[in-house]
């Protein structure tokens, strides 16, 4: 019966030791800073940062969105703003280019785009009835089709 348990001992400390080398090989090449904002100047999102995607969100219009009611607005600071080192991204009810609500999309492609790396990110999403906040990663090039087929990570997303 000993060498049997001493088998699985070996086992499970390889295991362990295999587990814990590779996490710290990640931790060890995933180190080094390539791209932050730390949203430490009020006023709009950094230009060199972010972009906008802009409009209706209409499918059969502009490629993107869920139909959804709100207009998504460029440098507007009532809907994307930088405030106390907090990026704010404010939905109202305002009327705007025909449509009842505003709101903003802000996205990093062709500004911040990498294949691996760690991720860190601290946000606090709103909850709410028609509410939809979300952060998520797609690909810069849509090698596969548009969306759904190019994919997408969500790191958060909630409805309502």
């Amino acid at each position: 019966m000993k060498p049997f348990l001493t088998t699985i001992y070996s086992f499970l400390f390889a295991v362990l030791f295999l587990t814990i080398s590779g996490q710290v090989d990640a931790q060890y090449r995933f180190n080094k800073l390539v791209w932050s904002d730390e949203f430490n100047k009020n006023g709009l999102p950094d230009s060199m940062k972010w972009s906008y995607d802009r409009g209706r969100g209409c499918p059969e219009l502009c490629g993107w969105g869920n139909n959804e009611p709100q207009f998504y607005t460029w440098n507007r600071k009532e809907n994307a703003r930088v405030e106390n080192g907090e990026l704010i991204i404010e939905a109202r009810k305002e009327s705007y280019e025909g449509s009842p609500y505003t709101s903003a999309k802000i996205k990093s492609k062709q500004k911040g785009d990498w294949t691996y790396g760690r991720f860190e990110i601290r946000a606090m999403l709103p909850s709410g009835l028609g509410s939809w906040p979300a952060i998520w990663m797609m690909p810069t090039e849509s090698k596969y089709g548009g969306w759904p087929r190019c994919g997408e990570i969500d790191i958060a997303e909630t409805v309502g």
